[in-house]
Order: C-alpha cells, then structure tokens, then sequence
C-alpha cells in the first residue's frame, strides 16, 4: 500500500472513529504532502463516511455516533476544500424533506450527510414541506431525485399529494422519487407512485445511485 493509500485509510478511519481534530490534522498534511484534496475527500472523507452508514444501516451505530462522525468529516472538508480545483462533477441534485404537518427531521439530516459524503448536491427544505414547496424546488434546482420522509401514520399518506403534484407539474419523467420513515414500507411507496424505498439512510443513498444511474 502507498502512502497516499495510507493516508486516505486514515483519514477515513478518523471520520469513523468520530475524531474531528485527527481528521483536520490528516487533512492538513494531505495538503502537506501536495495530494490531491479532491482525492483525499471522495477516497478518505466519504470514504469514512459510506462505512458509518452501513454500520448505521447494521445497527452496530447509532443516530448520535453518525452525527458526530458527520462533524467529523466536515473538519476535514473544511481544511480540504480550500484546495480542490475542479474536483469531481456532482452526481446530481437532490431535493430532501419531511412532509407537511411532520416536523421529525432526524432520519432527513442524516440522508443528507450521506448523500452530499457519495458526492451529491442536497438542497434541504427542512420539515413540514408542503407539495408545492418540493414543486418549486425541483424545478428551481433541476433536482434528479426528490426524497421524502415521514415519521408519523399520520403524515405519510401527504406523499401521495407530493408524487401528484409533480407529476401534474410535468416532472416525474425527469425526477425519480424515493421516500422513507419509520412506518413507510416498501409496499406503500409503490402505493403512492414512487421510485424507490429506503429503510435507512445508507440504504437510501444506495437507492439514490440506482436511479440516478437508469
């Protein structure tokens, strides 16, 4: 193994290891080193981070670990991306939020980690989105996918309204659509017209690539 390979293998050891002061220190001497920073984030940071996702995705983690793991790549990002010079392109855009009337957003925050650490841009509506909100921003953004969850009975059945409204918007051809929360199953997604289910976050970034590769 070289020492760019050991490094990035530390690096992404640092991030699951949840240490942000080790990670900035190795970031720095990346830099150091005069290794490229685009390398250093896609083969260390989201390296590191895709493994926290499939212990998440495992249970052998839990929401507060991958939170501060999360804190812990963005120390590194923020030493590394100050050097990137063109990088690579982004795998598309990604529309996230919770839908109306729920404001459980745990489950969102962590998609979002994921996905922007596999190299996609998220624009994050937050909670209690309504239907015409993610319209406008998957128009707005010229999003690939737009996820939904949904924490409570009660709200899930909203993503039906969300799947209607783009599709009267005359995006569904161009926008995939996966959803995911405690009481969603995959049999309700297919109910409700969507592209795809996630169980979890790893598992929803993972449905992310699938669709944005067909």
């Amino acid at each position: 193994m070289s020492d760019r390979e050991k490094l990035f293998l530390l690096l992404a050891d640092a991030v699951v290891a949840m240490k942000p002061g080790r990670v900035a220190e190795l970031a720095r001497q990346v830099i150091a080193e005069g290794i490229s920073a685009e390398e250093a984030i896609t083969r260390g940071l989201a390296a590191g981070m895709r493994r926290m996702g499939e212990k998440y995705a495992a249970k052998e983690c839990f929401v507060p670990e991958v939170l501060v793991a999360s804190r812990a790549m963005y120390a590194g990002f923020e030493v590394l991306r100050q050097h990137v010079t063109g990088g690579p392109p982004s795998r598309g855009r990604v529309i996230l939020g919770v839908v109306e009337g729920d404001l459980h957003d745990i489950g969102k925050n962590i998609v979002k980690v994921m996905a922007q650490a596999a190299g996609f841009e998220v624009v994050d509506l937050g909670r209690n989105v309504k239907p015409a909100q993610f319209v406008q921003a998957a128009e707005e953004a010229g999003a690939c996918v737009v996820g939904m969850s949904a924490l409570m009975t009660t709200t899930m059945v909203r993503m039906g309204g969300v799947v209607a409204a783009l599709d009267k918007a005359g995006l569904r051809r161009q926008v995939k659509i996966v959803v995911g929360g405690a009481p969603v199953s995959a049999e309700f997604s297919r109910r409700v017209g969507a592209d795809g289910y996630a169980a979890d976050a790893h598992g929803a970034v993972l449905e992310f690539e699938r669709l944005t590769r067909q």
